[in-house]
């Protein structure tokens, strides 16, 4: 895989700064992963391994087709579950488990126009020297919440085959009308650093379908202080 993002495939739709962002990583077997992907994707793997993530952040300056930044609504913390896929034209890109995110309209608006399992939460972000720490509580049935807290380490992350397969992913599959639908993406290179998982107490991966990572020890942890990325329309498979 490139860390450099192709050039996007058409006009730009959407703009976004994605910063402070925690990548929490797990191993599993493939085929625990095939299920939950839409059809005409398999299991993206590295070293044998599927993966499944819990990625935190902040989204911010959100701006649409080239307008101005969409002031309060277009800022708030995201956290989601994702896998990595792989379609038969061979486009690499990820999955999404659950997209929680803190106001209600963009959650409506990304459930209608992409197909997104979005769902509205109550959440926040904070740091404390080298701490980053995320909450979100579901609104609606079960409550599912999550609680991660991650110390940033002073380890630069640089010439690392799955730091760039985990983090430069430039689409998403999604299954969305009766079909799937692939949406591009760009951005610069992710600045990453390494980082420790100092607490988690999550709902998150069992609801998605993965109930026993959350009490393993992830095999990856990263970090980033953000990118600005574009998007450009989705495409049918």
């Amino acid at each position: 895989m490139t860390s450099t993002a192709p050039p996007l495939p058409g006009r730009r739709i959407l703009s976004q700064r994605w910063s402070d962002a925690t990548f929490v990583h797990w191993r599993v077997d493939p085929a625990e992963v095939a299920p939950h992907l839409p059809r005409g994707t398999r299991p993206d793997v590295f070293d044998g391994s599927a993966w499944v993530g819990i990625i935190a952040f902040q989204m911010a300056r959100t701006q649409i087709l080239g307008g101005p930044s969409i002031p309060w609504l277009g800022t708030f913390p995201e956290i989601n579950v994702r896998h990595y896929s792989v379609d038969d034209a061979g486009r690499r890109g990820v999955v999404f488990g659950s997209l929680e995110a803190s106001h209600l309209l963009p959650v409506l608006a990304a459930r209608t126009a992409f197909g997104l399992n979005y769902q509205w939460a109550r959440m926040s972000l904070g740091r404390r020297g080298d701490l980053v720490a995320y909450r979100s509580r579901r609104f609606g049935p079960g409550l599912p919440r999550t609680h991660l807290v991650a110390r940033v380490l002073d380890a630069p992350v640089q010439d690392d085959p799955l730091a760039d397969f985990l983090t430069a992913r430039w689409a998403f599959h999604e299954r969305h009308l009766g079909r799937t639908w692939y949406s591009r993406n760009s951005h610069e290179a992710w600045p990453l650093r390494r980082a420790e998982l100092v607490h988690l107490r999550d709902d998150l991966l069992a609801v998605a379908g993965f109930p026993h990572l959350a009490a393993r020890a992830p095999d990856s942890v990263l970090y980033s202080p953000g990118v600005d990325t574009v998007f450009s329309a989705p495409r049918r498979l």
